[in-house]
């Protein structure tokens, strides 16, 4: 396995913190173990057991708290799964198979069997995005539905954040809480106190964790073509990290089904989608006017 933190210590932080998180998990669920080829995945569930299931992928460098402000809405229409991603800061394996390759695809073939699911909706953020993209072009049959929000692998990755964020870290914590601020926004001058928990944890991981210096690959246009399900994709056109104008002009191209929400004012960060994508996901629930508790 690789060496996913900078040392055993902060290891130990993050996963302490992440579990005080999941103790205001904020909807009845089960924390579950199960396992696959890459080793244990951690996977909250919650909702009824009798739901459509409905799975969750979180973006890198991150965890399923970061769904916490979504997943009571969600939970009372749907069985959600947040799956804690291998090789990111949860409770899953450590292990980071090749991403150019079926490795991540056979991992959720061994989630999904462990969880006695045949076919599900997913939505995915970012690196979620991207796997359940790869999950899609591979076993469209197995994907009801598809909510991304500003997905990898359609559009370029962007260069001249490599060069902020090389410079950025050389300035020690002023500048990783600038980088952050890049990549996600600037944070409220006067955050709640469960949105300043979050963001200190956000802050508590980027301090110990190594996260992935790779490329993510970029799907073909054959794969895309693959995308035979409804399919929601929502970016921002500030995004440092991809080309969002990419993203929707390759998915509008090649997925005949997609339905693609260009957000000029946002970047990375996504903020108040619960309700696009409950009403995506569930679209009977249009013009219900059921509430949502958004991040």
């Amino acid at each position: 396995m690789p060496r996913i933190y900078k040392s055993s210590a902060g290891e130990r932080l993050v996963k302490e913190r992440y579990r005080a998180f999941l103790q205001r998990w904020p909807a009845a669920h089960q924390q579950l173990r199960v396992l696959t080829g890459q080793g244990e995945t951690f996977v909250v569930a919650s909702g009824a057991e009798g739901a459509s299931p409905l799975v969750l992928l979180h973006g890198g460098a991150a965890n399923s708290a970061m769904w916490m402000g979504n997943i009571g809405a969600l939970a009372r229409h749907f069985r959600v799964y947040a799956v804690d991603l291998i090789g990111e800061p949860g409770l899953s394996a450590a292990s980071r198979p090749p991403l150019a390759s079926d490795a991540h695809a056979l991992w959720l073939d061994d989630v999904l069997a462990a969880l006695s699911i045949d076919r599900a909706c997913f939505a995915g953020v970012s690196l979620g995005g991207w796997l359940a993209l790869d999950y899609a072009t591979r076993r469209p049959e197995r994907v009801e539905r598809l909510a991304l929000l500003c997905p990898g692998g359609v559009g370029r990755q962007k260069v001249g954040i490599v060069f902020a964020t090389i410079f950025l870290k050389m300035c020690g914590a002023w500048g990783k809480r600038k980088l952050l601020e890049l990549i996600l926004g600037r944070p409220p001058a006067d955050p709640a106190p469960a949105a300043k928990a979050f963001i200190d944890f956000v802050l508590l991981i980027h301090r110990h964790f190594r996260p992935r210096m790779v490329k993510l690959p970029i799907f073909s246009d054959e794969a895309l073509r693959r995308l035979n399900m409804p399919l929601l994709a929502v970016v921002g056109g500030r995004d440092v990290l991809l080309d969002s104008a990419e993203t929707r002009c390759r998915l509008e191209r090649n997925a005949p089904q997609a339905e693609v929400v260009y957000l000029a004012g946002p970047g990375h960060l996504l903020p108040d989608q619960t309700r696009q994508i409950l009403a995506f996901l569930a679209p009977g629930l249009k013009g219900a006017g059921f509430a949502t508790n958004n991040r």
